[in-house]
This record gives structure tokens, C-alpha cells and sequence, in this order.
């Protein structure tokens, strides 16, 4: 099996597929929140538990992949690979191969995430031009063009870290649940709240999308990955796809041009 780990800042998604060339092998999935104070043991028996629970066997794993965006805390799973699976990982970084031409003015500036997303989106959606909206910690815009070359793109404040610090600077407003409110005008503090946080981030994500596809071309295919992705492309005119899998599917990819 291939274990394949994305360490983000706000959670790290894994999943395990049989290791072969093929989309449809994944056998599961799991969330868990990004503690940077968990040591290399603690990820191990956490993975262990997660394995036994879905009844799997974390020996029947023979590689691992990992792409992360929080530097400190890469040690931590590639020593807890090499400690309890007896594997060194592939981490996604300079140096990997990944089929893409990527034309940012310094390829290095560019997040693990943002290259495993629009090499899984191409592959499954392309040839392109294309567009890849992640709803994570930021909500990243990411565009393909239609050779498959890795543009550029845009990076706003995540939904989660903005109503946090509405939450936190604003003294009469409290957490709330993440719905769909039934009217865009609100008639209590909470369906306000939801109505333009809701409403807001779709806004948000058309507009970018409708500036960027004046650059790409009206033919431009949207996908939508991360967490929020359900939710706020509902909302949208733009999104086309939600693909939840899509970064797992991306690292899934990248092993195999590295396997050699």
C-alpha cells in the first residue's frame, strides 16, 4: 500500500491507496488537526490506531509521500516513516519530479499543496486551461494553462482564519455554525453572520475566477478541493467540479513519476 500525507496548517489529510497506477485504488481517508507539538511517536501510534480502526495493516504499507507546507513539522512524520514503517518518505520539494512546468519567478515560493493540487487537476481534468480553488487555511486560486504549465495565481485569507478573527475582535459576535442561512438579509445576529460569510467567500471566489478566466480563456474548467469546498461552491457560478480527493490524488501521481 501507499500512504500518502499532506501536512497543512490547519489539518493534515492522509489517505492509503494500493499501490498501483490507478485513481480508483484508494482505500481511505482521514483528517486529523495540525499539532505541531505531537512528537514522531505520538503521529506513529496515531496512525496505528487510525489503520486498526479501519482495519487495516499499517505493516502492508511499502511507501510513503508527504507534501507539507509547515517545515517544522515534516521531521516529525518522515521520522515517524522511517521509525514505524521502516520507510524513507518522498517529500514533495525542489528537486521532485512532478510533469509540471512550473513559471512562477521562483519555483521554490510556491506551496507543496499548490503543485500536488494542479498536477492531480490536470491529469484528471485537463488538458487545461484550468483553474484549482483550495478552501484551506488560505483559499488559493491556481491556474493551469492549457499545455499544462503551472502558472501562477492568487492566495486570500482562509474562511476558517477570517471568521476567527471576526469571532476575536469583535466583542458582541460568537463562534457559529457554518450553514447555509435560508434569506441573504439576515433577521438575527447568527443568519447575518452566516448570510456574508456564506455569500461573501462565494462572491469572492466568482469574482477571482471571472478575472483570472479573462486571462486564461471563458473555456476554462474550475475545480474546488478543501475543506469548505462542499459548502461555498454551492454558492458559486463558477466551480464546476468539488473533487475532495484531489490533493491525495496529487501525491498519489507524483509518487509514481518518482518511483524510479
Amino acid at each position: 500500500m501507499l500512504l500518502v500525507i499532506d501536512i497543512g496548517n490547519t489539518n493534515i489529510v492522509a489517505g492509503v491507496y494500493r499501490e498501483r497506477e490507478s485513481s480508483d485504488g484508494l482505500l481511505h481517508h482521514w483528517r486529523l488537526s495540525t499539532d505541531p507539538e505531537r512528537t514522531a511517536d505520538e503521529y506513529g501510534l496515531l496512525f496505528k490506531g487510525l489503520f486498526d480502526y479501519d482495519g487495516l495493516d499499517l505493516r502492508a504499507v511499502k511507501a510513503v509521500i508527504i507534501s507539507s507546507v509547515v517545515p517544522h513539522l515534516t521531521p516529525a512524520l518522515e521520522w515517524m516513516a522511517e521509525q514505524y514503517l521502516g520507510l524513507k518518505p518522498l517529500i514533495v520539494g525542489p528537486g521532485i519530479k512532478t510533469g509540471m512546468n512550473i513559471l512562477y519567478e521562483d519555483p521554490k515560493e510556491v506551496g507543496a499543496d499548490r503543485i500536488v493540487n494542479t498536477v492531480a487537476a490536470h491529469a484528471r481534468y485537463g488538458p487545461g486551461p484550468l483553474i484549482v480553488v483550495d478552501f484551506g487555511t488560505a483559499t488559493t486560486f491556481d491556474a493551469v494553462a492549457a499545455d499544462g504549465a503551472y502558472l501562477g495565481g492568487a492566495i486570500a485569507p482562509g474562511i476558517g482564519i477570517s471568521t476567527e478573527a471576526l469571532f476575536q475582535h469583535a466583542a458582541k459576535l460568537s463562534r457559529i455554525e457554518l450553514v447555509r442561512p435560508k434569506s441573504v438579509i439576515g433577521r438575527t445576529t447568527v443568519t447575518s453572520m452566516q448570510s456574508g460569510i456564506i455569500f461573501g467567500f462565494a462572491g469572492q471566489v466568482d469574482e477571482l475566477v471571472r478575472r483570472m478566466k479573462e486571462e486564461l480563456g471563458p473555456q476554462t474548467k474550475v475545480v474546488a478541493t478543501g475543506g469548505f469546498a462542499p459548502l461555498i461552491s454551492k454558492e458559486t457560478s463558477t466551480i464546476d467540479v468539488v473533487d475532495p480527493f484531489l490533493t491525495l490524488e496529487g501525491l498519489r501521481l507524483i509518487y509514481f513519476k518518482n518511483k524510479e
